[in-house]
């Protein structure tokens, strides 16, 4: 059987940028959470955001928890969350003992609608956050999003997870909100092994991060504790990862966009069409997807099933939170008789979007899904 084609997996830069700074921290014997390796990703991502500031945390979950604390969300709170999505945006809201109020997408980025988050703030009390999510790196309606937070005083969190090298109107994603979280996972477009980054706006907002990422310890001579802290800071040695990874930052978006660009190519004339973005918007393509037809014959599971005989990963796309079990007691709002985001999860597949990948592993995926639409 021939190599398998991953998702998207780690790619480490052939410079060995990565080993090079890990090695480093071990010579300096800086292995704890802090040290140069640490200040200097933090430096590197916000040089590439342009973000104000730059907290680099254990994962993109725990950026999203500090983010909610920050805001101020407290316990029977109401968080307004994007339902198209994985659900570490969710799950810091229960962490906090507030309520998640999911929000319905529409068709043309697959994101938070914003006739229905207009909806939300019309028929429940007023949220103290708005999580909207950028799905597999493509940017939300931005401008209608953050004006709809703006006219009702609600901090906007941007869930950038998947957005990290995407832009929206010549900006960077993550830095539009007063808030912005990033993942550095295993299968993100860098990663640290593990990790993530709080974007923050206001300087005196990132401080109080980085101290309660910090377990909250008081500056005094002795161990003093004035509110609950938490275990969230990046290590030296995942962060010397991500220097190395930061120097290849641009070259893996390219790399991701040649991808996407190959599967729209190939797959033209089928009863299917990769996900749409914004004219003034531009997504890292972190996942190329493809939205079947509905009633085309071919569906998620069996294009599916179908790669996977050939050694080959795809994915279904998220299942929205509102058809979670966990999340059955949450409202969900929604403009439209049937759920958009419903609907592109049962139409939609995950296609290999690794960098790794050769042109020619484009075009085998690309064979294989044209096969299944031939007579």
């Amino acid at each position: 059987m021939s190599e398998r084609i991953l998702l998207s997996s780690p790619h480490m830069s052939d410079e060995g940028y990565e080993l090079e700074y890990i090695n480093d921290a071990f010579k300096k014997n800086w292995i704890a959470p802090l040290g140069e390796n640490v200040t200097e990703f933090e430096k590197a991502i916000a040089k590439f955001t342009g973000a104000e500031n730059a907290v680099a945390l254990s994962a993109g979950t725990a950026a999203l928890h500090m983010a909610m604390i920050l805001a101020g969300v407290q316990p029977g709170d109401e968080v307004f969350c994007q339902s198209l999505t994985f659900s570490a945006s969710a799950n810091p809201v229960k962490y906090l003992g507030a309520n998640p109020v999911f929000i319905d997408s529409e068709y043309e980025t697959w994101n938070m609608d914003p006739d229905a988050l207009r909806k939300a703030f019309e028929t429940h009390k007023k949220p103290k956050a708005v999580v909207a999510v950028h799905l597999y790196g493509n940017p939300a309606k931005l401008d209608e999003i953050m004006s709809i937070c703006d006219e009702h005083g609600a901090v906007l969190i941007e869930d950038a997870a998947e957005a990290l090298g995407s832009v929206y109107k010549g900006k960077e994603c993550g830095t539009f909100g007063k808030f912005g979280a990033l993942s550095f996972n295993g299968n993100k477009i860098i990663t640290t092994s593990g990790g993530g980054m709080l974007l923050c706006k206001e300087k005196e907002a990132a401080e109080h991060a980085l101290k309660l990422a910090t377990q909250a310890r008081e500056p005094a001579p002795w161990y003093q504790h004035e509110e609950i802290g938490y275990n969230y800071r990046m290590s030296n040695i995942c962060a010397g990862i991500g220097r190395g990874q930061a120097k290849v930052l641009q070259k893996r978006v390219e790399q991701k966009h040649a991808i996407f660009e190959r599967y729209s190519e190939r797959l033209k004339g089928i009863p299917a069409q990769m996900q749409p973005q914004l004219d003034c918007a531009e997504s890292n393509r972190w996942l190329s997807v493809l939205l079947l037809e509905e009633g085309c014959g071919v569906t998620p599971a069996k294009v599916l099933e179908k790669l996977a005989k050939e050694n080959i990963e795809g994915r279904y796309i998220w299942k929205p939170m509102n058809m979670q079990p966990v999340f059955a007691a949450n409202d969900f709002v929604r403009i439209h008789e049937h759920a958009v985001c419903n609907d592109l999860f049962a139409r939609g597949v995950c296609l290999p979007s690794d960098t790794k990948m050769s042109m020619e592993d484009v075009d085998r995926v690309c064979e294989i899904i044209r096969g299944m639409f031939e007579k």
